[in-house]
C-alpha cells in the first residue's frame, strides 16, 4: 500500500500507535531521544505516515508561550519529526512538515523548533529562520540565559499579530521540565 497520512491529538492515539511513534524516534535518534524529550513532543497534534510495514514518519506540534519584546506569542512548537531510516529521502519529511506547518500557520503567531545538524537542511530549505538571537527560559528563579539553544532554533513567523520578530529582542520561552527547548 501507498504511505498513508494520519494527523490526530495525542489523546486520539492509540497505545499502539504511540509506542510505534516512540521506538521510531529511538531508532531515528540513535538513543538519543529520552524520556523527557518524548514528554516535550505530547499533547498536541500528531502527524504519522505509516504503509504495511509499520510507521515510517512522524513528527508533532505543541503549544508554547515566548515573551517578544512586551507580549506573550502563541508559538507552534514543532517536536519528534523523524523518518524511519530505510525510508529515507522519499520525502516523507516533507509530508510531515507540510501538514506541521499548516497548523502551525493557521493557530499559532509563530512556529518555532530546535534542529539538529542532520535535520537544520530540511527546515532551512522550508523557508524556516535560524533566529539569531538570544534564547532564554522563564524558569523558577526567573529568566535564564540559554546559550547552548541559540544557534539551533528555526523559527517561522506564521500571523501578523506576532509582528515582525526582532532578533536584537530575542525570545523567552516558557520553562518546562528536562531540556527547555
Amino acid at each position: 500500500m501507498a504511505p498513508l497520512l494520519r494527523t490526530a491529538h495525542t489523546a486520539d492515539l492509540t497505545p499502539v500507535e504511540l509506542a510505534a511513534a516512540r521506538g521510531l524516534l529511538d531508532a531515528a535518534f540513535d538513543g538519543g531521544f529520552g524520556e523527557e524529550d518524548w514528554e516535550h513532543a505530547l499533547g498536541g497534534l500528531h502527524v504519522l505516515v505509516r504503509d504495511d510495514t509499520g510507521l515510517l514518519a512522524h513528527g508533532s506540534v505543541v503549544m508554547r508561550r515566548a515573551l517578544h519584546r512586551t507580549r506573550w506569542l502563541r508559538v507552534g512548537y514543532v517536536e519528534a519529526v523523524a523518518v524511519r531510516a530505510d525510508a529515507r529521502r522519499r520525502g516523507l519529511g516533507g509530508q510531515v512538515m507540510d501538514a506541521l506547518e499548516r497548523y502551525v500557520d493557521g493557530g499559532y503567531d509563530f512556529g518555532a523548533l530546535s534542529a539538529s545538524a542532520d535535520g537544520s537542511a530540511l527546515y532551512a530549505a522550508r523557508g524556516w529562520r535560524l533566529w539569531p538571537g538570544r534564547i532564554s527560559a522563564l524558569g523558577p528563579a526567573g529568566v535564564v540565559h540559554l546559550p547552548e539553544e541559540e544557534g539551533s532554533v528555526f523559527v517561522r513567523p506564521a500571523s501578523a499579530a506576532a509582528g515582525s520578530l526582532d532578533p536584537s529582542e530575542g525570545l523567552v520561552f516558557d520553562w518546562r521540565d528536562g531540556d527547555v527547548l
